[in-house]
């Protein structure tokens, strides 16, 4: 049944196991004020057929990515999702599944985190990874936390453009710590890294993304001997979809690499539920957060997983839990795995290949416009880039919409310097009929 109400009959039991006449007799001792507060003006009641038609017609309201052409980013991300994932996603043994505390009736889930841990230990090129991170923010929280636990120091060095909603989490997370953040400077849409020797010295990590907010892509090749001489963590967060392109935090040298697991295979789903990617060098496994899962072997000699590190305060003394984690992200991180399983090597680089192509042609095309410029011409850039024009970005988001298009993010609303100024992202599944589309569309303007 869609609804189990109290019937008048069992209501009437209830009061009487209570002691009461009614229901105005139940709450008679919350004071009046409070309960003239609590009045909800609701609709009449609806049969089923009616009340089935009315949300429908609420949710036919929302203009969703199926009906629309998108050219949104910033943290989420439109890309193409196999059948298959949903499909297998929905089978009752993984969908209703919970955190998998015996591991002898939890093979199956314990397995799916087995080879997820894997696959992104080989995406990211780092030693160890975990699992049940909530999103890429979160994870860059908890990374943050950790090296401060490591290093010992009160200090995070942090780029002014790591997504803005994930400073506003990491903010939340270190003030309750008194863990001080530093901000770097920035220049022409990319970090400034230069005279950190100093810097280092006093902190515990310096935590860069790249390609950040903007989409462009950070010069970080050189942080790896610069940081090296010092008792500081290099912490990265990237896009994963990027890693078929570009260089692995691994090659760059990281101790610890997170990201926003969402582009690998997670519906954009209003921004939730996601999937928090954290890997690190092997020598971090027991100040992790979350759980990682093993490969043993039984009595009999069968290969069996099991949760071989649990650092969260329900698992072990809360003192020393590593955090507070309190959900299993298993399902979205199952996602991930069928996802990378189905593309594998190849199919990540080609993907990877057709959003860097593509971002590129709109990119030029949409400079050639007259209202429009590049905010960063020359920086280079993967799948996003920021276009500076002379028409409010609220305006071309609105027409677009009639035109069926989501144009793309007003970053005036997150810096004043920034007015005018729109982040546009392109995935392989724009194909040129609809960046031609959006282009003409531009040029009408």
């Amino acid at each position: 049944m869609k609804y189990i109400p109290n019937t008048p009959e069992i209501e009437k039991k209830i009061l009487e196991f209570l002691g009461k006449k009614d229901f105005q007799e139940l709450v008679g001792n919350i004071p009046k004020k409070f309960l003239e507060k609590c009045k909800i003006k609701l609709p009449e009641p609806m049969s089923d057929i009616d009340i089935n038609k009315h949300m429908f017609e609420l949710a036919g309201k929302n203009k969703n990515t199926s009906e629309n052409i998108s050219f949104l980013g910033g943290g989420a991300y439109d890309h193409h999702i196999p059948a298959v994932v949903d499909y297998l996603l929905s089978r009752s043994e993984f969908y209703t599944a919970y955190t998998p505390y015996q591991p002898e009736v939890s093979q199956g889930t314990l397995q799916a985190i087995y080879e997820y841990q894997s696959m992104i230990c080989q995406l990211m090129d780092m030693e160890i990874g975990n699992a049940s991170m909530y999103d890429g923010a979160t994870a860059l929280a908890e990374a943050a936390i950790l090296s401060v636990g490591v290093n010992r120091k009160n200090k995070v060095l942090v780029s002014p453009l790591i997504n803005p909603t994930s400073l506003e989490v990491l903010q939340t997370y270190l003030s309750n710590r008194d863990i001080e953040i530093e901000m770097l400077a920035e220049e022409n849409g990319r970090t400034l890294f230069e005279n950190l020797d100093s810097k280092f010295s006093e902190s515990a990590a310096l935590l860069v993304q790249s390609p950040n907010f903007l989409g462009n892509i950070e010069e970080l090749g050189a942080l790896k001997n610069q940081i090296q001489n010092h008792k500081t963590h290099f912490i990265i967060s990237t896009d994963p979809i990027s890693l078929g392109t570009l260089k692995t935090p691994g090659e760059l040298g990281a101790d610890i690499a997170v990201a926003e697991g969402q582009p690998l295979g997670i519906h954009q789903s209003f921004g939730g539920p996601y999937l928090g990617i954290f890997t690190a060098k092997k020598s971090l496994a027991r100040k992790m957060p979350g759980r990682i899962v093993g490969e043993t072997e039984d009595v009999d000699g069968k290969r069996g997983y099991v949760l071989i590190l649990q650092t969260r305060e329900q698992h072990i003394r809360r003192e020393r839990a590593t955090s507070n984690i309190c959900s299993n992200q298993a399902l979205m991180a199952l996602a991930a795995t069928i996802y990378l399983a189905l593309v594998g090597k190849q199919g990540m680089e080609k993907i990877s290949n057709l959003c860097l192509n593509n971002a590129h042609y709109l990119a030029e095309n949409i400079n050639k416009l007259s209202n429009f410029e590049l905010a960063y011409p020359g920086v280079p850039f993967f799948k996003e880039f920021v276009v500076k024009t002379k028409i409010d970005p609220q305006k071309i988001i609105n027409v677009c919409l009639k035109e069926k298009i989501f144009a793309g993010i007003n970053l005036g609303e997150y810096r004043k310097e920034w007015k005018n100024h729109l982040l546009i992202a392109v995935t392989e599944k724009r194909d040129q009929k609809e960046m031609d589309l959006f282009i003409n569309v531009l040029s009408k303007l």
